[in-house]
């Protein structure tokens, strides 16, 4: 409890203990057995209790968050200039009184529910946007009495700086501000953008009225029935019409994984191709190359030839050699009836 409260509550006191005094001495008369000197106590109990009342009147105490405006009966304005800052104060008993203003933080609220706004019902903003679309915005403003502007704000606004100035300037620029985007970017691409622009135009309007604008919170925005089915409507498009590109970009791939797979088995079937002729070629090249070397050595030896004729033939066959210039005959050595004879003259 603060010095000015206590002596607040002593002077009611007082008061009651001065009130009682006098019961007392008029119940004493009247039974005949007056108090002595009771006009002197009444007096002195009198005074004791206006005294404590003028102490209180004129005893002020300013809590920390708050600040005082001076309404003052002797001073030519009506007013003190200065505001009373936080810790005790004293001012002019009877003559003087004290309007206190919180300079805390304060929100105030606009919004389509019925129990979160100052207002009862649905509060918030109907706006159009540049392209003719009704929103609906809910926002809250942080805001706070500015310190050195409190006189000001109580001459000019008093206690109705939240309802008639705060409402009607964020509900004013809200709607200015919205007026400069479509309905798309409003929810979308330019909300952050809608935002600052909010903030900038509130804060200029309300420091020029003594107050501080501490934040701007835009809660939601809300559209008209047939704006949110045409959302809906375009949404399930976009997303068919994706799901389109999908499906033929899967078809493409499947095509190129064809087309690579042929290639792959084509590029094999020549790679094969060029082996078998490779082969081909180096085989043909060994025969030619061994032929060559059998006709030089038959050229070098023509008996070879015959040599190899001889041992080609039949091994089941008997050979006899005869020499073409022999005077001699030779009996032919007996051979079976399935053995054949060949005679092969030599030279």
């Amino acid at each position: 409890m603060n010095i000015a409260r206590l002596f607040s509550v002593v002077a009611m006191f007082a008061w009651i203990a001065f009130i009682l005094v006098v019961v007392f001495m008029v119940v004493q008369a009247s039974r005949s057995k007056p108090v002595k000197r009771s006009g002197l106590v009444i007096l002195i109990a009198g005074i004791v209790a206006l005294v404590l009342s003028t102490v209180s009147a004129g005893l002020v105490f300013i809590e920390p968050q708050e600040r005082g405006v001076v309404i003052s009966a002797i001073d030519p304005k009506g007013y003190r200039e200065q505001a009373l800052d936080p810790g005790l104060h004293w001012v002019i008993p009877f003559a003087e009184s004290v309007v206190r203003y919180p300079i805390s933080r304060q929100t105030y609220t606009m919004s389509i529910k019925t129990s979160e706004g100052q207002l009862e019902g649905d509060d918030s903003i109907e706006a159009r946007t540049s392209d003719g679309q009704k929103v609906l915005v809910d926002a809250s403003i942080i805001f706070a009495v500015d310190p050195t502007k409190v006189v000001d704000v109580h001459i000019t606004w008093q206690d109705r700086y939240d309802r008639d100035l705060v409402r009607a300037q964020a509900r004013g620029v809200i709607r200015d501000a919205v007026s400069q985007f479509g309905v798309a970017e409003v929810y979308s691409t330019k909300r952050f953008e809608l935002v600052d622009l909010v903030s900038s135009e509130l804060d200029e309007k309300l420091t020029d009225n003594g107050l501080i604008l501490v934040d701007f919170v835009l809660r939601n925005i809300s559209f008209s029935q047939e704006y949110a089915d045409s959302v809906e409507q375009k949404q399930i498009a976009e997303q068919l019409a994706q799901q389109g590109k999908f499906v033929v970009e899967q078809k493409k791939q499947e095509a190129e994984q064809a087309r690579q797979t042929a290639q792959g088995q084509a590029d094999a079937a020549v790679i094969e191709a060029q082996g078998r002729a490779d082969a081909r070629l180096i085989e043909a090249e060994a025969e030619a190359k061994a032929l060559e070397l059998v006709a030089a050595a038959i050229e070098g030896n023509p008996d070879l030839l015959t040599y190899q004729y001889i041992n080609q033939i039949t091994p089941n066959i008997d050979v006899m050699l005869l020499p073409n210039d022999s005077p001699f005959l030779f009996p032919l050595p007996e051979v079976g009836p399935t053995s054949p004879v060949t005679v092969v003259p030599g030279e």
